[in-house]
Formats: C-alpha cells, sequence, structure tokens
C-alpha cells in the first residue's frame, strides 16, 4: 500500500507547518502596526486649552472688563444685538450693525471669540497696562486703590455709552434732548438690556425728572439723563435726596414723611442687614437689638424719627454704585493674584496671573479650535 507524500517525505511536511507559522506571526506584525504606529498629526489639538470668549451686556452682569480692548468689543457685541432688536420692533429704529472686527474672531459660530494669539497675548496685554494703572504713586505696585479706580473709570464709560444709545435710539427727530415725558415714558419702559435696580421705587415720576434737570431747562443732556438712569451713581444733590426720599415714601405707613423704628425695622432694616451679615448671632437675629442701635446711629437729632436725609449713610447699601462694584472686583483681582499677600500686586505676580484678570472670559475646551491663550 502506498503511503502519504508527507510520509515518505518528512521534510514536506515540516515546510508547511513552518509556512503556516510565518504567515502568522507576518499578519500578526502587520496588525500591530497599523494599530499601534503613531496617527498623524490632528488638525486640531485634543489637549484641554483656554480661549478668550467675548461677553455681551446680557452676559456681563456686574463683570468690569480689565482691558479696554475687550471691553471695546464686548461693547460692539452689545450693540449689534441692541440693534438687532432694533430691527425686530422692540427699539426704536437702530443704525446700521458694527460688527466686531474680523482680526479677531473666526466669525460663524465662534464669532465670539478673540482667537488672534499673535496680537492678543495675555500676557503682553498685562504688561502693556500695569503703567496705566500704577499711577497714584507710579512705584512698581499696584493698589487695591490703584485698581478699583481703573475699574470705576471703565464701568463709567461703559454706562455712559449705553445711556447715548438710549438717547439716539429714542430721540427719532435728533433735535432736542428728551422732555419730562419722554424721558419718564423711556424709564418707564427700559429696554431688555437695563439693569437699573430701582424700578420698585417709582423712580420714573416727575420728581424724578425735576431732580435730575439740574440747569431747569425742563430737558435732560446727556450727564442729565444718565444720572436720571443711575441715580445710585449721581453727584447731584438734588437728585440723591429724592433717592432718600423714595426710600421714606415706599415704607411711610403713617405718612408723616419720615420712619419710626417699626416703619425702619419692618420694612429697611432687613435690606441693609446683610451688610452685618458675618457678626450676626442666631439671638441677635431673633431680637431687635441690631434694629435699634442702627436706627439710633442714623436719628441724628434723636427725635425718634428718619427724615429722608438720615438716610444717607445706608444709601450704598441700599442702592451699590459703580464704585462698588468696582472696588469689590479689585479686591477680589488682588486676592487672587497677591502671592506675597503684601496687599498690592507687582508686576511680576500679574504677569504669573494673568488669566485671572481676564477669567470671566476663559472657557476649557476639551476639543478646541485654537492652541493660542494658553
Amino acid at each position: 500500500m502506498a503511503k502519504p507524500a508527507s510520509a515518505r517525505n518528512p521534510s514536506a511536511g515540516s515546510t508547511v507547518v513552518l509556512t503556516l507559522a510565518l504567515a502568522l506571526a507576518s499578519a500578526g506584525l502587520l496588525f500591530l502596526l497599523l494599530h499601534l504606529s503613531p496617527s498623524s498629526p490632528s488638525p486640531t489639538p485634543r489637549t484641554p486649552h483656554r480661549r478668550l470668549r467675548l461677553r455681551s451686556g446680557a452676559r456681563a452682569a456686574r463683570q468690569i472688563p480689565f482691558d479696554p480692548v475687550i471691553a471695546d468689543l464686548e461693547r460692539r457685541l452689545d450693540d449689534r444685538e441692541w440693534e438687532r432688536l432694533a430691527a425686530e420692533g422692540l427699539h426704536a429704529p437702530g443704525m446700521e450693525a458694527a460688527p466686531v472686527p474680523e482680526d479677531f474672531t473666526d466669525g460663524d459660530a465662534d464669532e465670539d471669540y478673540i482667537n488672534d494669539s499673535l496680537r492678543f497675548n495675555v500676557t503682553s496685554r498685562v504688561e502693556a497696562l500695569f503703567p496705566k494703572i500704577d499711577v497714584d504713586p507710579a512705584d512698581g505696585l499696584i493698589t487695591g486703590a490703584e485698581l478699583a479706580a481703573w475699574n470705576l473709570a471703565t464701568a463709567r464709560r461703559e454706562v455712559l455709552h449705553r445711556t447715548a444709545r438710549e438717547l439716539e435710539l429714542h430721540d427719532r427727530n435728533r433735535t432736542r434732548w428728551p422732555s419730562c415725558t419722554t424721558a419718564t415714558t423711556m424709564a418707564a419702559s427700559p429696554s431688555p438690556n437695563h439693569n437699573s435696580t430701582n424700578d420698585e421705587v417709582g423712580w420714573w415720576k416727575e420728581e424724578h425728572f425735576i431732580a435730575s434737570d439740574m440747569d431747569g431747562d425742563g430737558f435732560l443732556n446727556l450727564t442729565e439723563f444718565n444720572d436720571f438712569l443711575h441715580p445710585a451713581d449721581t453727584t447731584n444733590p438734588k437728585l440723591l435726596h429724592w433717592l432718600c426720599k423714595e426710600e421714606v415714601r415706599e415704607r411711610d405707613k403713617d405718612n408723616d414723611g419720615k420712619l419710626n423704628f417699626q416703619e425702619f425695622f419692618s420694612g429697611l432694616f432687613y435690606s441693609i442687614r446683610h451688610a452685618d451679615d458675618e457678626g450676626s448671632t442666631h439671638d441677635s437675629i431673633d431680637s431687635d437689638a441690631p434694629a435699634k442701635k442702627s436706627f439710633s446711629q442714623l436719628d441724628l437729632d434723636n427725635d425718634g424719627l428718619l427724615s429722608a436725609d438720615e438716610l444717607k449713610p445706608i444709601m450704598g447699601n441700599l442702592h451699590p454704585s459703580e464704585n462698588f462694584y468696582a472696588k469689590q472686583q479689585a479686591d477680589y483681582v488682588i486676592s487672587q493674584a497677591d502671592t506675597d499677600k503684601d496687599g498690592q500686586l507687582s508686576m511680576k505676580e500679574m504677569i504669573e496671573n494673568p488669566y485671572v484678570f481676564y477669567s470671566s472670559l476663559f472657557t476649557e475646551d476639551d476639543y478646541g479650535f485654537h492652541d493660542e491663550l494658553r
């Protein structure tokens, strides 16, 4: 009987086995090369980074832009949104939209981002702004007062810009300033971006207009109208007196033009209590002792009643001004960037902590489109 070929030739079987083994090894090596070799560089980095996002006025809330460049770009975004509302009939017809410069943005979905790292470098901006803030005195250190003054100047520019925009959109014939009727109508129907906190005290009434009209000509110029819209920030004594009178009027139950202790305790004291909350105890919360102490401190003539003028010391608590927010933001920034805890900021500290000054503008993206501003 004939034997199989492999039996007749033992080397033939070994060759087949060796061939199969080599084939399997080659396939395995090819698989490993395909799956473990480095992939080609991706055009979009997949590492977390930060990019600078612009905010419209509606998003900005009370955050004051640190950098005038950012403030200007955000102002343009806010104007564009304002004009869009005007075009939809929610405001008077506005001007042609002022676009954000394309050099700083991608447009479309990414138009709110500053994406040119060569033209906007956070560290370079901090270096450029430092000597502009360090002015009183220029000693190489920025104090809380200097930073607050810087913030306040920025905030006032923003507020005045919005006031001018109000005038431009409502003064249709462009020939005169708002009269009492025009101004009270504008104030009674504030725009969606108008953030006044004084609506509940009847601030649009004729007496408010008269107090704002410093020159008594029956119209409000830009400064007067700005005070009209933002009485908490005015230096006009007539308007400050009116604001105090409004606080009395809202809480004066017996209509005697002043506040007795019960009117103060039930209506006004809890509005200002947050300023003393840190030192409060559970017992004091349940008693009227703190209120009596506050009342006696305000009652300068000791007649047992608080007049409008006697409320002036607490008006800053009832109606925080831009100065309050400017100082608050300065204190916070210094607390975050003051690494040596001397209460001041050096150039080195600001350079080492640049994102503190732009913190409200940054977002973390795992799969972003921009590598700048890391």
